[in-house]
């Protein structure tokens, strides 16, 4: 299990090797393993639901792996807002077919981006977390 001043040092020196100038704190009371706010340019994690994540990702990597792993994707979420100027109006007020449209291109952007920054050795563990994500969010 990792603590929060793990997770944090984690981040801290990935954003550090990347240089990357995102905000990072724990939040215990988000309901994800990590979020990225496009408003504060911040990056917010559950060290619980991160746990939680990771056991539920059954792959062979370390926990110090699947933590970059999810942060990377999260990352994709800070690089996706910074290459598209996304209509996030569309979010709150549009119909659900259009929210939902938006929703599925800021994810694929994020998964995709985010694995432009992984080093190479977690490029596999990457993908097959991303496709165990999939999964996970069916409900399979």
């Amino acid at each position: 299990m990792l603590y929060i001043w793990d997770i944090e040092e984690i981040i801290k020196t990935t954003l550090e090797q990347h240089r990357l100038d995102i905000n990072y704190e724990s939040n215990n009371s988000l309901s994800a393993p990590m979020s990225y706010n496009v408003s504060t340019n911040t990056i917010r994690f559950h060290y619980l639901e991160v746990n939680g994540y990771m056991s539920k990702v059954k792959i062979k990597e370390s926990e110090e792996n699947l933590v970059k792993i999810i942060l990377y994707h999260e990352i994709g979420y800070y690089l996706t807002f910074k290459k598209h100027k996304h209509d996030l109006r569309t979010l709150m007020y549009g119909g659900d077919e259009e929210i939902a449209e938006l929703k599925s291109i800021i994810e694929t952007n994020a998964w995709d981006y985010g694995r432009t920054l992984v080093p190479e050795e977690l490029v596999e563990s990457y993908d097959q977390v991303r496709e165990l994500d999939k999964m996970l969010i069916k409900g399979l």
